[in-house]
């Protein structure tokens, strides 16, 4: 089977985020460069990474972006069985890191060009592949740019993330920060000569995980989690600095400067002598795709399975919904199986991402 060895290349690659994907770009880009594609490369400011737009088919309005990730997340910690980055096949699974979220995806991709090849494309399609979105979807804005800077835009964007090839139009945004507390050291015999950067902080995420909580039902489901503290240097020391790592998931974008808002009024309440710093760290758009609109209508018709998933992680889709381009979630296996040891995707969902790529062909082929 075609996708699965494209797919044991992909794994072969480590990608982990805080790695260079340029090896697997590098691949891939000549990969569809020799089945006659058009091959674009966008790098980040080290030009260490670089996203891959890939497209087939005439500068045509109302084409489709079939769009993925290339990193993945780290495997430091976990008891894998063997190699994470080596596919492995147990029982109708392919075990390898990335093999469900999203190498998989991207697999049956690479594996379908040569059928829509041999077809007339009367649309064009266009594969779409992004850096760092496992760290906060970094790269996709600067790909969905180039898209849009060279020509017609697409008609809609399916994103590959694993949902077991059922549509998925809605999903939360993902907005990260990081708050820094600073106050004045001082000897700990006599507390009132500094000013504690922690005690300021622990109030705050206390009030941080109140709106996660009580005041999630009144938000329309808005989370809200704190992910790190850090702060202090001895117990004898009144501590000079604490660090909040948090975040807010809301399915409206607006929801998200509501929750920044309390958390600027609780800046504006702190004790002598302590500032708080707050910079944001990931922003990664709700998406709302209208379930009677022409791209859930097409999605379906390419086999998509329904009704809707409810999805409850976020995927890049938002940002193109926010320039403009319809956009819906599709992709083989379980999101249950990402980023935990052992992942795997199952042989039969490769299958029937196969037979979905195989429809994206015949409908971009299609008399307009």
């Amino acid at each position: 089977m075609e996708t699965v060895e494209i797919l044991r290349r992909l794994v072969a690659f480590d990608t982990t985020s805080r790695r260079s994907n340029l090896d697997l770009v590098h691949w891939t880009a000549d990969y569809l460069a020799s089945a006659g594609a058009r091959i674009r490369l966008t790098r980040d400011a080290a030009g260490e990474k670089a996203n891959l737009l890939a497209t087939l088919g005439p500068d045509e309005p109302g084409g489709i972006v079939l769009s993925g990730h290339t990193d993945v997340v780290p495997v430091d910690g976990q008891d894998w069985a063997g190699d994470p980055f080596a596919l492995a096949s147990r029982d109708g699974r392919l075990h390898g890191r990335g093999a469900v979220d999203m190498k998989g995806f991207v697999a049956a991709c690479l594996a379908a060009v040569a059928g829509w090849r041999g077809g007339s494309l009367r649309r064009p399609i266009h594969i779409a592949l992004s850096y760092d979105e496992e760290v906060g979807c970094l790269g996709v804005p600067l790909l969905i740019a180039d898209l849009l800077a060279q020509g017609p835009p697409p008609a809609l964007a399916i994103i590959g993330e694993p949902t077991q090839m059922r549509i998925g139009l809605r999903h939360r945004g993902f907005y990260g920060y990081r708050s820094v507390f600073r106050g004045r050291p001082a000897h700990s015999s006599d507390p009132r000569l500094g000013a504690s950067a922690i005690e300021p902080a622990a109030a705050f995420v206390a009030a941080l995980a109140s709106l996660g909580g009580a005041e999630a039902g009144e938000r329309n489901g808005t989370t809200v989690n704190i992910g790190k503290i850090a702060g202090g240097s001895a117990i004898n020391i009144v501590p000079e600095r604490c660090e909040v790592v948090w975040e807010v998931r809301p399915p409206e974008a607006f929801m998200a400067g509501a929750v920044l808002a309390a958390v600027e009024s609780l800046a504006g309440r702190l004790p002598a002598g302590v500032s708080v710093e707050t910079t944001a760290l990931a922003r990664v758009p709700p998406l709302d795709c209208d379930p009677d609109g022409p791209a859930a209508g097409v999605a379906r018709g390419l086999g998509g399975l329904w009704p809707p998933l409810a999805m409850p992680f976020g995927t890049e889709a938002g940002f193109f919904q926010q320039a403009g381009i319809p956009a819906l979630v599709c992709g083989p296996g379980s999101i249950a199986q990402a980023h935990q040891p052992d992942e795997w995707i199952a042989v039969a969902e490769l299958e029937a991402a196969d037979r979905f790529l195989a429809c994206v062909g015949e409908w971009a082929a299609a008399k307009l």
